[in-house]
């Protein structure tokens, strides 16, 4: 019998193939539920923005595993609280950090292997579980993991459709090389991601502005569950105008590059836009806490491009973006290099070298290092920039994930617009992230929603296969 036969009805489908899902998928196995996972992108391709993960944020009382000292749930949660402004769902939000503090063992009984910290990864030794080999290591673990226990998988298949009545699910209509499919289920879990490879969408949410943007993940991610689910009635979480949006080398391709097309260098220099000036404090907070801000703070500027400008002084003390920088013997040098105005790249350069307090200078910490007198001002790590070569990168934004989703509750159950719970639709993942991200980001939060949202939407869904 083909997977996508219609005679046959699964206890639980679930839609999407990355870090959710496939919790979902095997947590609904492992609970006794027949499971058929259906991913859009082909089996080369799997895994959507899981692929590109590093780590997962982790709640731990002790040294576990490569995790050093402890990292509490009540520090876990003020350092959520901060970065979204408050802007989330409190309960769901502690819901996703207690997670945490089973997930290292779980991962590690289906597969998953942790390293320590890369060199250059900051201040996050302590707090971020890293994953050996990466998120496509953590992608393949899991489907292998999902394929001994009997998850059934099918490849290249969109979803088009789905059956939803009266807050109940049936079926999903899918199309698999050119043919169209109804897949019948008892239960189904959500976890297909956000909308940021819909460049037409993003555009409807950030005006022209999108049509600079870099998509840094999978170009599968689509929004078509997600578009389903809000047309089906289940409620809306989030604006479509916020997401995880980063600063990323300008010369990244379109969709797909992934982490390696990050530039760190953004804390340890100053960040300039076509006009050559500052435009936000580069030292505000350690760059895990902060490097989600700068997406939407070159977005913001004209063109939707920044320059991060360091000198020979902080190189080699950050994770090297995959492309070479702009390399100069003076500013003058460096701004002809970019197609900057000269004079004023040297004056904003000159302003801030006059404004610069020194102090003990420490990357690792929040050190004394700081301006004066300067707007933006810039809070910690600042140090002249006036010792030769000078590096450049062009930056962009470059968004991976979006933050408009569909409301749940602890159980991971949809709640409609009509404030009540569906009886059998669940989601996990980036698809329902905008109840505890509202804005802002703090690095390994996503894995840490996913793996959490997606654990608990499999085993509720199979509870409400058993019934």
């Amino acid at each position: 019998m083909s997977l996508l036969d219609a005679s046959r009805t699964w206890d639980v489908l679930v839609l999407g193939g990355g870090n959710a899902a496939l919790c979902a998928a095997i947590a609904a196995r492992e609970a006794g539920a027949t499971v058929l996972l259906v991913e859009s992108a082909p089996a080369a391709w799997r895994g959507g923005n899981s692929r590109h993960t590093r780590n997962m944020r982790t709640l731990h009382e002790a040294p576990l595993g490569p995790l050093a000292e402890a990292y509490p749930e009540e520090e876990y949660w003020q350092d959520l609280a901060k970065v979204t402004g408050g802007a989330t769902d409190e309960r769901l939000a502690r819901l996703a950090i207690r997670g945490t503090r089973g997930h290292f063992a779980w991962m590690r009984g289906h597969g998953v292997r942790f390293q320590a910290p890369l060199g250059g990864t900051l201040q996050l030794a302590r707090t971020n579980a890293f994953f050996l080999g990466g998120g496509k290591a953590l992608v393949n673990a899991y489907y292998a993991a999902a394929g001994a226990l009997g998850v059934a998988v099918s490849y290249g298949t969109e979803v088009v459709d789905l059956a939803i009545d009266d807050r109940r699910f049936a079926s999903a209509t899918v199309v698999r090389e050119g043919a169209t499919h109804e897949i019948r289920a008892r239960a189904v879990v959500a976890a297909a991601g956000g909308f940021e490879s819909n460049l037409a969408w993003l555009r409807e949410a950030w005006g022209p502005a999108a049509d600079n943007f870099i998509v840094r993940g999978t170009p599968y991610n689509m929004g078509v569950v997600l578009k389903r689910l809000l047309e089906k009635g289940a409620q809306a979480v989030g604006d479509p105008a916020q997401g995880h949006c980063v600063a990323i080398d300008a010369r990244s391709p379109r969709f797909d590059g992934g982490i390696v097309t990050r530039v760190d260098a953004v804390s340890l220099g100053i960040v300039v836009n076509r006009a050559a000036r500052r435009f936000h404090d580069e030292g505000e907070d350690f760059w895990p806490k902060r490097y989600a801000v700068w997406g939407r703070l070159v977005a913001e500027q004209p063109g939707q491009t920044g320059y991060a400008i360091i000198d020979a002084k902080s190189m080699g003390r950050f994770m090297p973006s995959v492309f070479p920088p702009v390399k100069a013997r003076s500013i003058g040098e460096l701004a002809r290099a970019l197609g900057l105005d000269g004079a004023a790249l040297e004056e904003t350069v000159a302003a801030f070298n006059a404004a610069v307090r020194p102090g003990a200078f420490d990357h690792g910490i929040l050190d004394d290092c700081r301006t004066e007198g300067l707007d933006p001002p810039k809070s910690h790590w600042a140090r002249r920039i006036d010792t030769p070569p000078y590096y450049a990168w062009p930056l962009r934004p470059g968004i991976t994930f979006t933050y408009l989703g569909v409301a749940v509750d602890e159980t991971a159950r949809v709640r409609m617009a009509d404030g009540r719970t569906s009886a059998n639709v669940f989601a996990a993942g980036e698809i329902m992230a905008g109840n505890v991200l509202g804005r802002g980001y703090l690095a390994g939060i996503g894995m840490a929603i996913g793996t959490t949202f997606g654990r608990i939407a499999g085993e509720e869904a199979a509870r409400h296969v058993r019934g």
